[in-house]
């Protein structure tokens, strides 16, 4: 007997931008196995210069952001059908700076929602005030699967963007499932970084976010996705994974209203007077080395804490290293940067007017040290 008549003759035939094994016997093809399902990942974009409209294709600073729209921008997107079932949302269009916390509140739950029926988010944004905007995300997200935020530093339509890569990438981390349980992480120039620690270091150049000191999560080169550290919010239990943030159970009204004091050699008490006047519940100060503050501001900071109950947080201005300043009204910033503190102080005080509760909600979800008790 001739082999062909033992062994069925196995072609493959690409399948719905997988690959199916079909059977042929006696003449009759039989399907084997089904299409691989791919992915489904949601973009939901808010402007920035990824969506950008240069006055040409040379034009790097020239361009008007939040113009393209993103339904357009994941159809250009080649190969996209390759790693992911991808949909698009038009949230807004405009710079991240435009962006008030109660639209943030919205588009928290936006992800949430779009979370319920998709695998991963990415989240397209401008690099103005990304860091915020992710860490809010961040703090707020219910859902532990993949969040990836992005941007641009040119727009989409000059020649050298980096706008498509970055947008390729993203889709591309959010659809691998590596950071679940990560929490939102920022997604430039083939690097991802947590939420937290990241921060925009300069104004122009593609390499602008770092995670000072500590370093990124990990790249993406191509197909390759590597992790080289994690996150302490990737090692919570999955029971302590979720902040105590959950903003369906607030009104955005009653998000509270915190500012930043930055402190300079011999800076007056009129920043700290005047949020106060101003109806600030809460006060960071980026102070000078691991903190400090002029005296002017120490006597403003003091009287807001005595007459009004303002709550301070103390960060320091250096770009990073850690402050341990505490005492009575004031939290120690531990090495959360000034913008990102205020986050993290205007959640708590959304939720809590109580001094200690705040301070546990710093030393445990705002802090970003790594629990080895036990190991």
């Amino acid at each position: 007997m001739a082999l062909g008549a033992l062994f069925p003759t196995v072609t493959m035939f690409p399948v719905s931008n997988a690959y199916a094994a079909e059977v042929v016997v006696q003449g009759t093809v039989v399907s084997t196995q089904s299409p691989v399902k791919l992915p489904k990942i949601q973009v939901i974009a808010t402007g920035g210069t990824i969506a950008g409209q240069s006055v040409d294709e040379t034009s790097f600073q020239n361009y008007k952001a939040g113009t393209l729209l993103m339904e357009d921008m994941v159809k250009a997107l080649p190969n996209k059908d390759q790693i992911a079932e991808v949909s698009s949302y038009q949230f807004g269009n405009a710079g991240s700076g435009s962006y008030s916390m109660q639209q943030l509140y919205s588009l928290s739950l936006k992800v949430d929602e779009a979370l319920k029926t998709q695998d991963g988010v990415v989240v397209t944004t401008g690099t103005d005030t990304m860091e915020e905007i992710a860490y809010f995300l961040d703090l707020t997200v219910r859902s532990p699967k993949p969040v990836v935020i992005t941007g641009s530093m040119r727009p989409w339509t000059v020649i050298g963007s980096d706008a498509q890569a970055n947008l390729y990438n993203a889709i591309k981390l959010a659809a691998s499932g590596k950071t679940k349980y990560f929490g939102t992480v920022l997604m430039l120039n083939d690097e991802f970084h947590t939420a937290r620690e990241v921060t925009k270091s300069n104004a122009y150049r593609t390499d602008t976010f770092e995670t000072p000191k500590l370093g990124m999560l990990g790249y993406i080169d191509e197909k390759n996705i590597r992790i080289y550290r994690s996150n302490a919010r990737s090692l919570m239990s999955e029971d302590k994974w979720a902040t105590p943030f959950d903003l369906s159970k607030i009104s955005p009204s009653s998000l509270a209203k915190v500012e930043i004091a930055y402190s300079y050699q011999d800076a007056g008490s009129g920043a700290i007077t005047g949020f106060v006047e101003d109806g600030a519940k809460g006060i960071v100060t980026a102070g000078t080395g691991a903190g400090g503050i002029s005296k002017a501001m120490g006597e403003a900071r003091t009287k807001a804490i005595k007459e009004k109950g303002v709550i301070f947080v103390a960060t320091t201005r250096t770009g990073s290293g850690s402050n341990y300043t505490s005492a009575d009204g004031i939290i120690a910033g531990d090495n959360l940067n000034a913008a990102h503190a205020r986050i993290l102080l205007m959640l708590s005080l959304s939720f809590s007017s109580d001094f200690n509760t705040i301070k546990g909600w710093f030393d445990t979800y705002g802090s970003g040290q790594i629990d080895t008790a036990g190991k």
